[in-house]
Protein backbone atom coordinates (compact mmCIF):
# COMPACT_ATOMS: atom_id res chain seq x y z
CA UNK A 1 0.00 0.00 0.00
CA UNK A 2 1.31 3.50 -1.00
CA UNK A 3 0.23 5.86 1.30
CA UNK A 4 1.81 8.87 -0.17
CA UNK A 5 -0.79 8.15 -2.99
CA UNK A 6 -3.82 8.84 -0.74
CA UNK A 7 -5.63 12.03 -0.42
CA UNK A 8 -3.44 14.83 2.09
CA UNK A 9 -6.62 15.88 3.74
CA UNK A 10 -7.09 14.18 6.97
CA UNK A 11 -9.75 14.79 9.44
CA UNK A 12 -12.33 13.45 11.88
CA UNK A 13 -16.16 14.52 11.03
CA UNK A 14 -16.97 16.91 14.38
CA UNK A 15 -20.59 15.51 14.57
CA UNK A 16 -19.85 12.00 14.83
CA UNK A 17 -17.39 12.33 16.39
CA UNK A 18 -18.84 14.12 19.38
CA UNK A 19 -21.93 12.41 19.30
CA UNK A 20 -19.56 9.25 20.06
CA UNK A 21 -17.60 11.19 22.86
CA UNK A 22 -21.03 11.92 24.25
CA UNK A 23 -22.18 8.44 24.54
CA UNK A 24 -18.95 6.78 26.26
CA UNK A 25 -19.70 9.73 28.84
CA UNK A 26 -23.02 8.66 29.38
CA UNK A 27 -22.18 4.95 29.14
CA UNK A 28 -19.35 5.43 31.83
CA UNK A 29 -21.65 8.04 34.44
CA UNK A 30 -23.96 4.66 34.40
CA UNK A 31 -21.82 1.89 35.00
CA UNK A 32 -19.95 3.89 37.63
CA UNK A 33 -23.08 4.88 39.79
CA UNK A 34 -25.08 1.41 39.19
CA UNK A 35 -21.77 -0.64 40.18
CA UNK A 36 -21.56 1.88 43.20
CA UNK A 37 -25.34 2.64 44.12
CA UNK A 38 -26.63 -0.89 42.64
CA UNK A 39 -24.31 -3.50 43.10
CA UNK A 40 -22.84 -1.42 46.18
CA UNK A 41 -19.42 -2.55 45.47
CA UNK A 42 -16.16 -0.16 47.31
CA UNK A 43 -14.12 1.84 44.52
CA UNK A 44 -13.39 5.54 44.56
CA UNK A 45 -16.37 6.23 42.98
CA UNK A 46 -15.75 10.22 43.52
CA UNK A 47 -12.68 10.64 42.07
CA UNK A 48 -14.21 8.38 39.04
CA UNK A 49 -17.15 10.49 38.38
CA UNK A 50 -15.04 13.85 38.55
CA UNK A 51 -12.88 12.28 35.73
CA UNK A 52 -16.30 11.64 34.32
CA UNK A 53 -17.12 14.97 34.47
CA UNK A 54 -13.92 16.38 32.95
CA UNK A 55 -14.51 14.52 30.16
CA UNK A 56 -18.01 16.19 29.85
CA UNK A 57 -16.02 19.41 30.26
CA UNK A 58 -13.89 18.84 27.44
CA UNK A 59 -16.63 17.57 25.30
CA UNK A 60 -18.16 20.65 25.53
CA UNK A 61 -15.00 22.63 24.80
CA UNK A 62 -15.17 20.55 21.19
CA UNK A 63 -18.96 22.14 21.20
CA UNK A 64 -18.36 25.41 21.62
CA UNK A 65 -14.84 26.53 21.28
CA UNK A 66 -14.07 24.87 17.76
CA UNK A 67 -16.25 25.65 15.31
CA UNK A 68 -15.44 23.96 11.85
CA UNK A 69 -17.62 21.08 10.85
CA UNK A 70 -14.20 19.24 10.54
CA UNK A 71 -11.65 18.84 13.16
CA UNK A 72 -8.27 18.98 11.62
CA UNK A 73 -5.55 16.08 11.91
CA UNK A 74 -3.60 17.73 15.12
CA UNK A 75 -6.71 18.83 17.05
CA UNK A 76 -8.46 15.34 16.59
CA UNK A 77 -5.22 13.62 17.87
CA UNK A 78 -5.07 15.60 21.27
CA UNK A 79 -8.89 14.72 21.90
CA UNK A 80 -8.13 11.28 21.08
CA UNK A 81 -5.39 11.58 23.95
CA UNK A 82 -7.48 13.18 26.00
CA UNK A 83 -9.62 9.92 25.70
CA UNK A 84 -7.28 7.61 26.24
CA UNK A 85 -5.89 9.10 29.54
CA UNK A 86 -9.50 9.42 30.94
CA UNK A 87 -10.33 5.65 30.16
CA UNK A 88 -6.88 4.76 31.06
CA UNK A 89 -7.42 6.58 34.68
CA UNK A 90 -10.88 5.20 34.90
CA UNK A 91 -9.46 1.69 34.51
CA UNK A 92 -6.28 2.27 36.92
CA UNK A 93 -9.21 2.84 39.59
CA UNK A 94 -11.40 -0.21 38.80
CA UNK A 95 -8.73 -3.14 38.25
CA UNK A 96 -6.24 -1.83 35.37
CA UNK A 97 -6.38 -4.89 32.65
CA UNK A 98 -8.42 -7.49 34.76
CA UNK A 99 -11.32 -4.88 34.20
CA UNK A 100 -13.66 -6.12 31.33
CA UNK A 101 -14.16 -2.79 30.52
CA UNK A 102 -10.92 -2.43 29.40
CA UNK A 103 -11.22 -3.32 25.65
CA UNK A 104 -12.40 0.08 25.41
CA UNK A 105 -9.06 1.09 25.74
CA UNK A 106 -8.40 0.13 22.10
CA UNK A 107 -11.35 2.50 20.50
CA UNK A 108 -9.79 5.52 20.38
CA UNK A 109 -6.55 4.54 18.36
CA UNK A 110 -9.24 1.91 16.07
CA UNK A 111 -11.57 5.14 15.35
CA UNK A 112 -8.61 7.19 14.65
CA UNK A 113 -7.01 4.80 11.76
CA UNK A 114 -9.77 5.04 8.81
CA UNK A 115 -9.08 8.92 8.96
CA UNK A 116 -6.04 10.29 10.52
CA UNK A 117 -2.58 10.26 8.46
CA UNK A 118 -0.25 7.12 9.49
CA UNK A 119 2.34 9.13 11.75
CA UNK A 120 -0.88 10.21 14.12
CA UNK A 121 -2.10 6.44 14.22
CA UNK A 122 1.49 4.95 14.96
CA UNK A 123 1.65 7.67 17.72
CA UNK A 124 -1.77 6.76 19.15
CA UNK A 125 -1.38 2.99 19.09
CA UNK A 126 2.32 3.87 20.61
CA UNK A 127 0.20 5.60 23.21
CA UNK A 128 -2.75 3.11 24.11
CA UNK A 129 -0.13 0.28 24.29
CA UNK A 130 2.16 2.32 26.94
CA UNK A 131 -0.71 2.44 29.02
CA UNK A 132 -2.00 -0.92 28.50
CA UNK A 133 1.44 -2.07 29.79
CA UNK A 134 1.28 0.59 32.35
CA UNK A 135 -2.28 -1.00 33.54
CA UNK A 136 -1.31 -4.17 34.12
CA UNK A 137 1.34 -3.55 36.71
CA UNK A 138 0.27 -0.45 38.25
CA UNK A 139 -3.57 0.12 39.15
CA UNK A 140 -6.23 -0.49 42.14
CA UNK A 141 -7.71 -3.62 43.13
CA UNK A 142 -10.94 -4.57 41.10
CA UNK A 143 -14.44 -3.08 43.21
CA UNK A 144 -15.34 -5.86 45.49
CA UNK A 145 -16.45 -8.41 45.90
CA UNK A 146 -14.58 -9.07 42.45
CA UNK A 147 -11.67 -8.91 44.33
CA UNK A 148 -12.56 -12.00 46.25
CA UNK A 149 -11.45 -13.94 43.00
CA UNK A 150 -7.94 -15.15 42.50
CA UNK A 151 -7.09 -14.96 39.09
CA UNK A 152 -3.98 -17.19 37.62
CA UNK A 153 -0.95 -15.32 37.03
CA UNK A 154 -0.84 -16.74 32.93
CA UNK A 155 -4.28 -15.55 32.55
CA UNK A 156 -3.52 -12.43 34.08
CA UNK A 157 -0.64 -11.35 31.82
CA UNK A 158 -2.54 -13.27 28.74
CA UNK A 159 -5.08 -10.08 29.25
CA UNK A 160 -2.96 -7.07 28.21
CA UNK A 161 -1.29 -9.76 25.14
CA UNK A 162 -4.34 -9.84 24.13
CA UNK A 163 -5.44 -6.38 24.03
CA UNK A 164 -2.08 -5.36 22.29
CA UNK A 165 -2.74 -8.19 19.46
CA UNK A 166 -6.31 -6.25 19.14
CA UNK A 167 -5.12 -3.10 19.04
CA UNK A 168 -2.24 -3.83 16.27
CA UNK A 169 -4.51 -6.42 14.50
CA UNK A 170 -7.76 -3.89 14.06
CA UNK A 171 -5.68 -0.94 13.45
CA UNK A 172 -3.56 -2.23 10.51
CA UNK A 173 -7.06 -3.43 8.55
CA UNK A 174 -8.61 0.01 9.79
CA UNK A 175 -5.49 1.40 8.27
CA UNK A 176 -5.60 -0.45 5.35
CA UNK A 177 -9.36 -0.58 4.42
CA UNK A 178 -9.13 3.45 5.17
CA UNK A 179 -6.22 4.37 2.66
CA UNK A 180 -7.68 1.87 -0.01
CA UNK A 181 -11.27 3.74 0.42
CA UNK A 182 -9.47 7.14 -0.12
CA UNK A 183 -7.94 5.94 -3.25
CA UNK A 184 -11.28 4.98 -4.65
CA UNK A 185 -12.50 8.38 -3.55
CA UNK A 186 -10.09 10.22 -5.53
CA UNK A 187 -10.63 7.70 -8.42
CA UNK A 188 -14.56 8.57 -7.84
CA UNK A 189 -13.51 12.12 -7.53
CA UNK A 190 -11.62 12.60 -10.94
CA UNK A 191 -14.21 10.47 -12.60
CA UNK A 192 -16.89 13.04 -11.50
CA UNK A 193 -14.49 15.49 -12.65
CA UNK A 194 -14.83 14.15 -16.13
CA UNK A 195 -18.27 13.64 -16.28
CA UNK A 196 -18.84 17.32 -15.29
CA UNK A 197 -16.22 18.41 -17.96
CA UNK A 198 -18.16 16.42 -20.38
CA UNK A 199 -21.51 17.74 -18.90
CA UNK A 200 -19.78 21.63 -19.65
CA UNK A 201 -18.76 20.10 -23.39
CA UNK A 202 -22.31 18.75 -24.21
CA UNK A 203 -23.98 22.27 -22.64
CA UNK A 204 -21.98 23.82 -25.31
CA UNK A 205 -24.50 22.71 -27.71
CA UNK A 206 -27.67 24.39 -26.32
CA UNK A 207 -25.82 27.54 -25.73
CA UNK A 208 -24.53 27.13 -29.61
CA UNK A 209 -27.91 27.09 -30.15
CA UNK A 210 -28.71 30.25 -28.92
CA UNK A 211 -26.30 31.59 -30.58
CA UNK A 212 -27.09 30.92 -33.53
CA UNK A 213 -30.84 31.91 -32.85
CA UNK A 214 -29.18 35.85 -32.02
CA UNK A 215 -26.82 35.87 -34.62
CA UNK A 216 -29.25 35.12 -37.41
CA UNK A 217 -30.60 38.50 -37.57
CA UNK A 218 -27.39 40.37 -37.73
CA UNK A 219 -25.84 38.01 -40.06
CA UNK A 220 -28.99 38.47 -42.39
CA UNK A 221 -28.32 42.27 -42.05
CA UNK A 222 -24.50 41.64 -43.35
CA UNK A 223 -25.58 39.20 -45.67
CA UNK A 224 -27.61 41.87 -47.76
CA UNK A 225 -25.34 44.49 -47.41
CA UNK A 226 -22.92 42.63 -48.66
CA UNK A 227 -24.84 41.35 -51.61
CA UNK A 228 -25.28 45.01 -52.65
CA UNK A 229 -21.79 45.64 -52.80
CA UNK A 230 -21.22 43.08 -54.82
CA UNK A 231 -23.60 44.35 -56.98
CA UNK A 232 -22.16 47.65 -57.61
CA UNK A 233 -18.47 46.89 -57.03
CA UNK A 234 -18.67 43.93 -59.20
CA UNK A 235 -17.30 45.08 -62.08
CA UNK A 236 -14.04 46.47 -60.44
CA UNK A 237 -11.62 43.03 -60.45
CA UNK A 238 -9.62 44.04 -57.41
CA UNK A 239 -12.45 43.54 -55.10
CA UNK A 240 -14.62 41.56 -57.17
CA UNK A 241 -12.52 38.55 -55.40
CA UNK A 242 -12.69 39.57 -51.97
CA UNK A 243 -17.00 40.69 -52.50
CA UNK A 244 -17.11 37.23 -53.35
CA UNK A 245 -15.46 35.12 -50.75
CA UNK A 246 -17.27 37.46 -48.12
CA UNK A 247 -20.67 36.67 -49.96
CA UNK A 248 -19.92 32.71 -49.92
CA UNK A 249 -18.94 32.69 -46.69
CA UNK A 250 -22.14 34.50 -45.09
CA UNK A 251 -23.84 32.46 -47.08
CA UNK A 252 -21.66 28.99 -45.68
CA UNK A 253 -22.09 30.74 -41.77
CA UNK A 254 -26.43 30.91 -42.26
CA UNK A 255 -26.30 27.61 -43.61
CA UNK A 256 -24.11 26.25 -40.74
CA UNK A 257 -26.30 28.77 -38.00
CA UNK A 258 -29.34 27.10 -39.47
CA UNK A 259 -28.56 23.43 -38.86
CA UNK A 260 -27.31 24.74 -35.55
CA UNK A 261 -30.76 25.51 -34.31
CA UNK A 262 -32.15 22.77 -35.34
CA UNK A 263 -29.90 20.12 -33.67
CA UNK A 264 -27.06 21.20 -32.18
CA UNK A 265 -25.02 18.41 -32.21
CA UNK A 266 -25.11 18.20 -35.82
CA UNK A 267 -21.92 17.83 -38.00
CA UNK A 268 -20.62 20.40 -40.39
CA UNK A 269 -19.49 19.44 -43.59
CA UNK A 270 -15.66 20.20 -42.73
CA UNK A 271 -13.12 17.21 -43.31
CA UNK A 272 -16.19 14.75 -44.86
CA UNK A 273 -13.21 11.61 -45.00
CA UNK A 274 -10.90 9.50 -43.25
CA UNK A 275 -7.44 10.93 -43.76
CA UNK A 276 -3.72 11.23 -42.11
CA UNK A 277 -2.59 13.20 -39.29
CA UNK A 278 -1.06 15.73 -41.93
CA UNK A 279 -4.06 15.48 -44.22
CA UNK A 280 -6.15 16.56 -41.15
CA UNK A 281 -3.56 19.37 -40.43
CA UNK A 282 -3.46 20.49 -43.99
CA UNK A 283 -7.14 20.75 -44.39
CA UNK A 284 -6.99 22.77 -41.14
CA UNK A 285 -4.70 25.30 -41.85
CA UNK A 286 -6.35 25.43 -45.19
CA UNK A 287 -9.24 26.64 -43.53
CA UNK A 288 -7.37 29.47 -41.42
CA UNK A 289 -5.42 30.92 -44.45
CA UNK A 290 -8.79 32.08 -45.97
CA UNK A 291 -9.32 34.80 -42.94
CA UNK A 292 -5.79 35.06 -41.67
CA UNK A 293 -2.76 37.13 -42.92
CA UNK A 294 -0.49 34.80 -40.55
CA UNK A 295 2.17 32.61 -41.89
CA UNK A 296 1.78 28.83 -41.21
CA UNK A 297 4.74 26.51 -41.44
CA UNK A 298 3.93 22.66 -41.55
CA UNK A 299 7.04 20.44 -40.96
CA UNK A 300 6.32 16.91 -41.68
CA UNK A 301 9.00 14.25 -40.75
CA UNK A 302 6.81 10.67 -41.27
CA UNK A 303 7.87 7.36 -41.84
CA UNK A 304 6.49 4.87 -43.86
CA UNK A 305 3.98 4.12 -41.46
CA UNK A 306 1.01 7.02 -42.82
CA UNK A 307 -2.05 5.86 -42.37
CA UNK A 308 -5.38 7.84 -42.60
CA UNK A 309 -7.34 8.31 -39.29
CA UNK A 310 -11.00 7.70 -39.38
CA UNK A 311 -12.74 10.86 -39.01
CA UNK A 312 -13.27 12.32 -35.87
CA UNK A 313 -15.61 15.31 -34.99
CA UNK A 314 -13.58 15.31 -31.98
CA UNK A 315 -9.66 15.47 -33.06
CA UNK A 316 -10.97 17.63 -36.17
CA UNK A 317 -12.07 20.35 -33.70
CA UNK A 318 -9.91 19.48 -30.79
CA UNK A 319 -7.10 20.63 -33.42
CA UNK A 320 -8.98 23.41 -35.08
CA UNK A 321 -9.45 24.79 -31.46
CA UNK A 322 -4.99 25.10 -30.60
CA UNK A 323 -4.14 26.22 -34.16
CA UNK A 324 -6.97 29.26 -34.11
CA UNK A 325 -5.40 30.01 -30.34
CA UNK A 326 -1.64 30.04 -32.10
CA UNK A 327 -3.60 32.09 -34.77
CA UNK A 328 -4.49 34.85 -32.51
CA UNK A 329 -1.75 35.19 -30.37
CA UNK A 330 1.18 34.66 -33.06
CA UNK A 331 2.60 38.02 -34.16
CA UNK A 332 3.19 36.57 -37.66
CA UNK A 333 4.07 33.24 -37.22
CA UNK A 334 2.47 29.68 -36.80
CA UNK A 335 4.98 26.29 -36.70
CA UNK A 336 3.45 23.26 -36.93
CA UNK A 337 5.82 19.83 -36.49
CA UNK A 338 4.04 16.51 -37.50
CA UNK A 339 6.34 13.51 -36.42
CA UNK A 340 5.33 9.59 -36.52
CA UNK A 341 7.49 7.10 -36.12
CA UNK A 342 6.17 3.12 -35.49
CA UNK A 343 4.20 3.72 -32.17
CA UNK A 344 3.94 7.08 -31.94
CA UNK A 345 2.69 10.11 -33.64
CA UNK A 346 2.45 13.43 -32.30
CA UNK A 347 1.52 17.06 -33.22
CA UNK A 348 3.56 19.77 -32.53
CA UNK A 349 2.02 23.96 -32.59
CA UNK A 350 4.15 26.33 -31.66
CA UNK A 351 3.71 30.68 -32.01
CA UNK A 352 5.96 33.64 -31.83
CA UNK A 353 3.09 35.13 -29.86
CA UNK A 354 3.84 35.80 -26.14
CA UNK A 355 3.20 32.88 -24.77
CA UNK A 356 1.21 31.36 -21.74
CA UNK A 357 0.86 33.73 -18.62
CA UNK A 358 3.19 32.58 -15.31
CA UNK A 359 0.37 33.08 -12.70
CA UNK A 360 -2.28 30.59 -15.15
CA UNK A 361 0.11 28.16 -16.16
CA UNK A 362 -0.59 25.96 -13.83
CA UNK A 363 -4.09 26.00 -14.52
CA UNK A 364 -3.85 25.47 -18.36
CA UNK A 365 -7.08 23.10 -19.21
CA UNK A 366 -9.73 24.46 -16.86
CA UNK A 367 -12.33 26.66 -18.37
CA UNK A 368 -13.09 30.52 -16.98
CA UNK A 369 -9.39 31.42 -16.07
CA UNK A 370 -7.85 34.94 -15.98
CA UNK A 371 -4.25 35.94 -15.65
CA UNK A 372 -4.03 39.01 -12.57
CA UNK A 373 -2.41 41.18 -15.33
CA UNK A 374 -5.30 43.22 -17.14
CA UNK A 375 -3.27 43.69 -20.25
CA UNK A 376 -3.18 39.60 -20.88
CA UNK A 377 -7.09 39.50 -20.53
CA UNK A 378 -8.30 41.54 -23.18
CA UNK A 379 -6.97 39.31 -25.58
CA UNK A 380 -6.63 35.59 -23.81
CA UNK A 381 -10.46 35.45 -23.12
CA UNK A 382 -11.46 32.79 -20.27
CA UNK A 383 -9.39 29.63 -21.14
CA UNK A 384 -12.64 27.50 -22.88
CA UNK A 385 -10.87 26.96 -26.13
CA UNK A 386 -7.78 25.48 -24.25
CA UNK A 387 -10.72 23.26 -21.91
CA UNK A 388 -12.73 22.21 -25.35
CA UNK A 389 -9.54 21.41 -27.50
CA UNK A 390 -8.02 19.60 -24.47
CA UNK A 391 -11.26 17.91 -23.00
CA UNK A 392 -12.14 16.13 -27.07
CA UNK A 393 -8.67 15.17 -27.76
CA UNK A 394 -8.04 13.43 -24.07
CA UNK A 395 -11.27 11.65 -24.95
CA UNK A 396 -9.33 10.28 -27.88
CA UNK A 397 -6.37 9.35 -25.95
CA UNK A 398 -4.34 11.65 -26.33
CA UNK A 399 -1.75 13.07 -24.00
CA UNK A 400 -1.21 16.92 -24.12
CA UNK A 401 1.75 19.02 -23.12
CA UNK A 402 1.68 22.45 -22.68
CA UNK A 403 4.43 24.59 -22.04
CA UNK A 404 6.45 27.72 -23.88
CA UNK A 405 8.32 27.61 -26.11
CA UNK A 406 12.17 27.78 -25.55
CA UNK A 407 12.93 27.97 -29.54
CA UNK A 408 9.80 30.45 -30.56
CA UNK A 409 9.26 32.28 -27.85
CA UNK A 410 5.37 31.75 -27.80
CA UNK A 411 3.38 29.18 -26.52
CA UNK A 412 4.00 25.52 -27.74
CA UNK A 413 1.65 22.18 -26.77
CA UNK A 414 1.87 18.88 -28.14
CA UNK A 415 -0.81 16.43 -29.22
CA UNK A 416 0.77 12.74 -28.61
CA UNK A 417 -0.93 9.66 -29.51
CA UNK A 418 -0.05 5.89 -29.69
CA UNK A 419 -0.21 4.55 -33.03
CA UNK A 420 -2.60 1.91 -32.03
CA UNK A 421 -5.01 4.29 -30.64
CA UNK A 422 -5.42 6.00 -33.46
CA UNK A 423 -5.98 3.24 -35.44
CA UNK A 424 -8.86 2.28 -33.18
CA UNK A 425 -10.13 5.66 -33.40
Amino acid sequence: MEFENTSKTYYLNKLTYVNLRWIAIIGQFITINSVKFIFEFEFNFILANIIVFLGAVSNLFLIYFFKKIQLSNKVSFNFLIIDIFQLSFLLYLTGGTINPFSIFLIIPSIFASNSLNLKTNILLIILTIISIIFLAFIHEELPSPLNEYIFNKYYYYSLPIALIVALLFLSFFAITFGNESKVRKEALDKIQEVISKEHELVSLGGQAAAAAHSLGTPLSTIKIISQDLFDQFKDKKDVKKDLELLVSQVDRCNEILKRLTLNPNIEDDFIDKDLSLYGYVREIVNSFQEISDKSFNINIEQNSNSFDIRKSIEIVYGIRNFIGNANKFARKNIYISIISDSEISYITIEDDGPGFSKDVFNKIGEPYIKSLNPKNNKKSGLGLGIFIGKTLLEKNRAKLLFRNSETRGGAEIKIEWLNKNLVDI
